[in-house]
């Protein structure tokens, strides 16, 4: 398995994690950069208007990305990792998906939570990539890094 451990972070805690868990894989990370970075008022999502709630109140969002070169067709497998908000993965991770091509990758979702699961991701984004796209886990432990990697290890993906 050729892998490589994507993640979007708006705080660092799931930079933190793709960090760890590429490290469990032994494969290289590779960050999805706003072009405009989120700031902490940008990401209040008890504001109504705060740029994070009207990115994800519009499924139609696609913040920018900075696009610097990545090549994604030497990988079988992409880790996407993203922070859920409102129970799914911030509209920058579609905007990743569509600029790219993903034709016959397998795509692994995982994610960091204050509290809820993957929720509806895996269908949020299915239309963004020609992909095979399946659910991972919520990885906010080094326990549930190592145990999430060695099932990936084990499983070939």
């Amino acid at each position: 398995m050729k892998a490589l451990v994507v993640y979007f972070s708006a705080t660092g805690t799931t930079a933190r994690a793709a960090q760890k868990l590429a490290s469990e894989l032994n494969c290289g990370t590779y960050e999805i950069k706003p072009a405009v970075p989120y700031t902490a008022a940008d990401l209040n999502w008890m504001d109504k208007n705060s740029r994070s709630s009207l990115e994800m109140k519009d499924k139609a969002s696609r913040p920018a990305i900075v696009k610097d070169g990545l090549d994604v067709s030497g990988y079988d497998t992409i880790f996407i990792g993203y922070p859920v908000w409102w129970y799914t993965a911030p509209t920058i991770i579609n905007t990743f998906l569509e600029s790219y091509d993903f034709s016959g990758k397998k795509i692994v979702l995982w994610a960091t939570s204050g509290g809820s699961g993957l929720g509806k991701a895996r269908i949020d984004l299915a239309a963004s990539a020609a992909a095979t796209i399946v659910d991972g886990r919520i990885l906010n432990s080094e326990k549930q890094i190592y145990q999430f990697a060695e099932e990936a290890k084990r499983n070939g993906r």
